[in-house]
């Protein structure tokens, strides 16, 4: 099949460059016999130039042109193209010259005007071999164009596919620190046969399912991120009982915005798993505002001045700063604070990575 292929390849080639030098013999034929009626001895004077022409036209653009303008070697070009173009000058002296003894019984009066200057004859040769020379340099300039569009395509293709790679394993991440604390609650609510456990079990549900099933959208509603953050708040509020204190500060409308999924909540997570009880108390406060052009996230969450160390700026952080690249870039800012008593992160976006439906 292969050898069938390249068979078939071969001929359409030839009977190509067939076709050509045919087309290049009859207009010898007719451009030097100009103006002369009887054409019958330019067909054979014009066959003997044509070799040469054929010679000189392949040796550029086979073998200069390809390895030495092609990999830039400009002085062995320059070089060996004066070295063709003497032999083939010196060949189309002794083609002419053969012509006139072989054709013409050296009768120079019975050539036609325009065939009769040897100059012009080198010209319109050579003018043959610059065409084809022109029209390879095309051919292969428009080849290596497509080539680097096709591995442009590729490379971005591949930097695509290695993002999502990341973002798939940076969400994963986040799942075991998401879900370790609220399981254990559950479990020592479970071992007390508490009257909340069967609210508790709805609202592991309702995470679950935003975990699983919704982190793996481009983009979910804002409106059912805070939902799940006050699912997530009520879950660690059955955990800490009296010693939480949790403000917050949330816009009522948000379903017109959309935002990556899971990109809230692992800040409230982080507060809960670093924070420091003071007085008994730990204290979280959770700030969002939203308008036409931006979205301002704050939480700030208590901590003993003695024990703020680089653990709260620990996995969760590092892998919200990777996905922020990856899906914010240039378009955020995000920003932590140690204070005395409390440890606050900053997030903002503009309205560019926020996506309105109508």
């Amino acid at each position: 099949m292969i050898l069938n292929r390249f068979l078939i390849a071969f001929i359409q080639k030839l009977v190509l460059h067939g076709a050509f030098w045919l087309l290049v013999l009859i207009f010898f034929s007719y451009f030097f016999g100009s103006p002369n009626e009887d054409l019958s001895y330019t067909r054979s004077f014009s066959a003997f130039l044509l070799p040469v022409t054929m010679a000189t036209t392949y040796t550029v653009i086979y073998y200069l042109i390809p390895n030495f303008l092609l990999q830039k070697k400009y002085l062995l070009f320059g070089l060996y193209s004066v070295y063709t173009l003497v032999l083939s000058a010196f060949a189309l002296v002794l083609s002419i010259f053969y012509g006139l003894v072989f054709i013409l019984n050296m009768d120079y009066s019975g050539m036609a005007p325009v065939s009769r200057s040897l100059l012009f004859m080198m010209v319109v040769v050579y003018l043959v071999v610059l065409l084809v020379s022109a029209f390879k340099l095309l051919k292969q300039n428009y080849s290596s164009a497509a080539e680097n569009k096709e591995l442009e395509n590729k490379i971005l293709e591949t930097q695509l596919k290695l993002k999502e790679q990341e973002l798939h394993y940076l969400k994963m991440q986040v799942h075991p620190h998401f879900l370790f604390n609220t399981l254990n609650t559950l479990y020592g609510h479970a071992l007390q046969k508490s009257d909340e456990t069967p609210d508790m079990i709805l609202k592991l549900s309702n995470l679950l399912d935003y975990l699983l099933y919704q982190v793996d959208k481009p983009r979910v509603s804002l409106s059912s991120e805070i939902e799940h953050i006050k699912d997530y708040i009520a879950l660690e509020k059955m955990r800490f009982r009296n010693s939480l204190i949790v403000e917050l500060d949330l816009p009522s409308n948000t379903s017109d915005i959309s935002i990556a999924p899971m990109l809230l909540i692992p800040f409230v997570e982080n507060s809960f798993k670093h924070g420091e009880l003071i007085n008994g108390k730990l204290y979280i406060y959770i700030i969002l505002k939203v308008d036409n052009e931006k979205l301002w996230f704050t939480i700030n969450n208590s901590v003993k001045s003695s024990q703020i160390s680089d653990r709260q700026n620990g996995i969760g952080l590092k892998n919200l700063k990777k996905r922020l690249e990856l899906l914010y870039r240039n378009k955020h800012s995000f920003s932590i604070e140690r204070k005395e008593n409390s440890f606050e992160a900053r997030l903002s976006l503009n309205h560019l990575k926020l996506h309105h439906h109508g």
